[in-house]
């Protein structure tokens, strides 16, 4: 079954999440704090974690970033406010999602069902388990990136993403096309999620010869330079 942890200190909130999600099968944890939250990570190897941002002990944003830093679990923050800044960091710390508060219970499972799903898809990819790009090279089973024979660490959307564009160089990709293609169809976020994690792609590839290009008006493109 399925495990969902729920990460937050509203006992209200909490019990409604649970009830919808266990409605929909899932089995599901919870963490009044941010410190058990983690506990109960390492503890439970949960599949996703539901993460409030405003938290005792341990605020939602460090949490992220340790989970982060050892981990690819899905995340999706809940905070209580609608500034696009908070859900900007939270992307940029490596959160799936996010929901702001008060939400619709549905919308979350909703989401949570778009997270799974594209985190356990595992397409068959036509053109081998070897895609190479001038000095990139990308190994599909073992989900890795070498840029000059270096391994170069990626997260699990900063690596589909990756993959989009080394399987179609040269083509131009809209942002809805991308969320459609590495975050699921279903996906209900904003299109800054593709500029977020574009930023951070293009970081990630500095001193190699494959360039992100901004196609104004439409969206990215994947360029190859010659030596």
């Amino acid at each position: 079954m399925t495990k969902i942890l729920i990460i937050e200190d509203e006992p209200a909130i909490v019990e409604l999440v649970q009830l919808y999600l266990e409605k929909e099968g899932y089995e599901t944890l919870t963490a009044n704090d941010g410190i058990e939250g983690l506990v109960v990570v390492k503890r439970a190897h949960p599949d996703l974690v539901i993460l409030d941002l405003m938290l005792p002990e341990l605020d939602g944003w460090e949490v992220c970033k340790r989970l982060r830093s050892d981990t690819d679990i899905p995340i999706i923050m809940l905070t209580a406010r609608s500034d696009d800044v908070d859900k900007i960091v939270g992307l940029e710390l490596g959160a799936d999602d996010y929901v702001a508060k008060p939400f619709n219970p549905r919308e979350l499972v909703a989401r949570v069902r778009a997270v799974l799903r594209r985190v356990q898809r595992q397409p068959a990819d036509p053109m081998g388990d070897v895609i190479k790009l001038g000095n990139v090279e990308m190994r599909l089973s073992s989900r890795e990136v070498f840029v000059n024979g270096d391994l170069v660490p990626m997260r699990t959307k900063e690596f589909d993403l990756l993959h989009a564009f080394m399987a179609h160089p040269g083509m131009v990709f809209t942002r809805e096309q991308l969320l459609s293609q590495v975050w699921g169809y279903d996906y209900l976020g904003s299109t800054r999620t593709v500029d977020v994690h574009v930023a951070q792609l293009r970081q990630k590839l500095q001193g190699s010869q494959l360039r992100i290009e901004t196609v104004w008006g439409v969206g990215y493109k994947l360029c190859v330079d010659d030596e």
